[in-house]
């Protein structure tokens, strides 16, 4: 017996402006509810598709297309996915909606220098000592999304918050 699709929530943001921490506070209260979900957390799938990344243009295009396809497979198996992506351009984001029906894209509107003030994983310093050449938001542009089904404030909105207005606007569209 086949299983029905699940369904897909993308967070998107600067690196630093909170995707992690809000997945983890949604997925926490989501299997609270009962609901199992599953984070593509970027860092992680990374280790595995580009263990040694340069973070090229080319690169990064593989890594969000093979993201993107990993996504869609999962929620056509009937697992929900958290998508855990800065994913900087538009089209990558774009084709994940395009492809699974029930789709929600958060984006973390989040000050770059917020960001940068928090890095808790070095990013920021590795752009001010070179190390790092294709940083979004320093080094490349981040495309903010067009179609934004919820908005979070770095600043303002606590990660469990942000789970709950994402639950209200999945209860809204039918996934829940």
């Amino acid at each position: 017996m086949k299983k029905a699709p699940g369904w897909a929530v993308w967070i998107t943001g600067l690196p630093a402006s909170g995707k992690s921490t809000i997945a983890r506070a949604l997925k926490r209260r989501l299997r609270e509810m009962g609901v199992e979900a599953q984070i593509l957390e970027s860092d992680v799938v990374r280790r595995v598709l580009t263990p040694r990344p340069t973070y090229s243009p080319e690169e990064r295009d593989f890594f969000y297309n093979a993201l993107v396809y990993i996504g869609v497979l999962l929620v056509q198996n009937g697992v929900n996915v958290i998508f855990d992506a800065t994913a900087h351009r538009r089209r990558w984001r774009r084709a994940a909606r395009g492809l699974i029906d029930k789709f929600l894209q958060v984006y973390i509107r989040c000050p770059f220098e917020v960001c940068r003030e928090r890095d808790p994983k070095g990013i920021y310093r590795m752009v001010e000592t070179g190390e790092a050449r294709y940083v979004p938001g320093a080094q490349v542009g981040y495309e903010e999304p067009w179609q934004i089904d919820v908005e979070v404030d770095c600043v303002r909105d606590t990660p469990e918050e942000a789970a709950e207005r994402i639950i209200e606007a999945m209860r809204e569209n039918g996934f829940l």
